[in-house]
């Protein structure tokens, strides 16, 4: 059975980390619409240019530009044994054409990763980026508050910077956002027996447990939903 599964949870709450983890260990494809857009935003591509003014805002890309690039994208070979879906669906009406993206490719796991919002505006203040290769890190205790022009890459020893949509003015917007666009999808999926919630707060070790946890009791949801509708 293909492991179809979806990732929820705000900004900050390390789901992308941890989407990034399992796919690797499971060798399906990570789909990250964040990751695809930014690329598209740093190409100058066509996409790229409608979407930056919007991320920069902190604000949602429409649901139909989102839809088009994950349509594709999972309409790749590599995706039919499965994928781990990190930023999408955002919004219901996305979650509605995923429904219908995956109709006779096997059940869609959810889960769902809870973080205070204390603890998310604390990650992603000390949130940083390679301005290389891109490459996710956290703020030396050293540069907090202070300058951050000797943070370097691990990978690649390139310069450490905030993300725009970091700063504490859009941090605050996209949770706004998230709050009032996205979490209308955990009352979408909480009835489904493929929903699992966890808890993000704790180190991420123990929430990559939690996750490869949650899974097995969502797949075990699907088989047995499929047993009572046969």
């Amino acid at each position: 059975m293909a492991l179809n599964l979806v990732v929820l949870g705000p900004p900050g709450a390390g789901k992308g980390t941890q989407a990034e983890r399992l796919a690797r260990g499971r060798s399906i494809p990570k789909v990250s619409t964040g990751d695809i857009l930014r690329d598209a935003v740093d190409a100058g591509t066509e996409i790229g240019r409608r979407v930056k003014s919007v991320m920069s805002r902190g604000e949602l890309v429409s649901d139909e530009v989102v839809t088009a690039i994950v349509r594709e994208r999972l309409d790749r070979p590599d995706a039919r044994r499965g994928f781990v879906l990190d930023g999408f669906p955002r919004t219901v009406a996305q979650a509605e054409a995923l429904d219908s993206m995956l109709e006779g490719r096997g059940p869609l796991l959810v889960i769902h990763v809870h973080v205070p919002e204390t603890e998310l505006v604390r990650r992603l203040g000390a949130r940083l980026i390679c301005a290389n290769c891109g490459t996710n890190a956290r703020m030396p205790p050293s540069a907090i508050g202070g300058e951050q022009s000797e943070a370097r890459c691990e990978r690649c020893g390139g310069p450490l910077v905030q993300r725009s949509d970091d700063q504490q003015a859009v941090v605050l917007e996209r949770l706004k956002v998230y709050h009032r666009q996205t979490e209308p999808l955990i009352e979408y999926y909480r009835g489904r027996p493929t929903f699992r919630e966890i808890d993000g707060a704790q180190p991420p070790d123990l929430v990559a447990d939690a996750l490869a946890e949650a899974v097995e009791r969502a797949r075990k949801g699907a088989t047995a939903a499929e047993g009572v509708r046969q």
